[in-house]
């Protein structure tokens, strides 16, 4: 996922991206979702914008083609390391400034997918609830993600590097870097090594923060977030319990104003404010929220979400008649430049641009036919 979302990224942000797949597509162009045709929703969410070359990449033939379409490109990024043709340094012989980028699963080399690389990292030890034995992983492969910001970054800088001093770059992601990398930052690694502890499992608690999720009467699931002393506050008075915190606070001789002592006591603080919520529905909750402070919201399924003002009227979402899948609402890229959100567009089936990118590379009509005719490309 990290390659595609990466490329995709640049995509959207302006560059011109061929992916070249092998012939028969690779591993992905199947991956579900699917349609009830078995087109892959997935291939097409994270293809957004590009051009498509089909290549038989086993056949030395093939090879050549993709080593000529890099040697006329600014970059290159692959996920398939190890192969000497398309090394580093095999491609700077025809291609000196090429930027060169590769992403590994691990950094010693070996093979790793994000929910590899997030079973060694700690992640699922930490993910769940306390009562729960064993790992558990968590959905959204984060490490894919933040890998494909990262390698979008890594270009976009090895090209200003590129204009200012005139040379390309050679740059390795493992995967698993980015997930050491992350843990680290964030504390989790850090915290093992100068307090000597590990962090546990506290289910939908904030480490740190005063954090937790509240249920109403009638069975709407809230999350509510009380970061600074205004929104723990506000918290209090909302739930009529500003006597009984400040009485538990004496009872415990811990000071509220504190974040780390309302992250210490929330059990505590969670038993005071469980009655509110438990006695309003969702809708009284959401309507007594909005007017404080705390940040909060409420828990929703996919399904819901699509038909919210969040998706239905946000400029992030464009209508897309995407071919082989359908008409529906598509993000573009994440961000408005200059007031406007860079519209989604259609992704490529397998092959579309292969004619013309073997154009656009100076093949003749005859060599292009002989190329489809023998498998080279499709």
């Amino acid at each position: 996922m990290a390659v595609p979302l990466a490329g995709m990224t640049l995509a959207q942000l302006g560059a011109e991206v061929i992916r070249v797949d092998p012939t028969g597509g690779a591993a992905d162009y199947r991956r579900w979702p699917v349609t009830a045709d078995g087109e892959s929703i997935y291939w097409a969410a994270l293809n957004k914008g590009k051009r498509s070359l089909a290549v038989n990449m086993r056949d030395e033939v093939g090879q050549r083609l993709a080593q000529r379409l890099i040697a006329r490109s600014d970059a290159f990024i692959t996920n398939a390391t190890g192969r000497a043709w398309h090394s580093y340094r095999t491609l700077a012989n025809s291609k000196p400034d090429l930027i060169h980028v590769e992403v590994s699963g691990r950094a010693d080399g070996g093979t790793g997918v994000d929910y590899t690389v997030n079973a060694a990292v700690g992640f699922p030890s930490v993910t769940g609830s306390p009562d729960c034995d064993g790992p558990v992983n968590h959905v959204l492969p984060a490490w894919d993600v933040t890998c494909g910001m990262y390698v979008a970054l890594a270009v976009s800088a090895a090209l200003r590097s590129r204009d200012s001093r005139g040379i390309g770059a050679e740059i390795k992601i493992p995967l698993e870097n980015v997930a050491l990398a992350t843990a680290g930052n964030l504390g989790f690694l850090t915290e093992v090594m100068i307090n000597g502890t590990t962090r546990q499992r506290i289910g939908n608690s904030i480490f740190g923060q005063y954090g937790q999720q509240f249920t109403s009467k009638d069975g709407a699931a809230f999350m509510i977030v009380a970061l600074t002393g205004r929104h723990f506050r506000d918290l209090t008075e909302l739930t009529a319990t500003s006597d009984a915190v400040a009485a538990l606070a004496r009872s415990l001789g811990a000071d509220f104003s504190d974040e780390g002592q309302r992250y210490r006591h929330r059990d505590a603080l969670t038993e005071l404010f469980t009655e509110w919520f438990a006695s309003h529905t969702g809708d009284q909750v959401s309507a007594a929220l909005s007017p404080t402070s705390i940040l909060w919201e409420r828990y929703r399924r996919f399904d819901e979400v699509v038909t919210d003002s969040k998706v239905t009227e946000n400029p992030l979402f464009s209508p897309l008649d995407q071919p082989r899948i359908g008409k529906h609402l598509a993000p573009g890229l994440p961000m408005s430049i200059d007031g406007v959100y860079p519209p989604s567009t259609i992704s490529p089936a397998l092959g579309d641009d292969s004619d013309d990118v073997l154009r656009e590379l100076g093949l003749t009509d005859d060599e292009r036919s002989q190329l489809f005719s023998a498998g080279v490309v499709s």
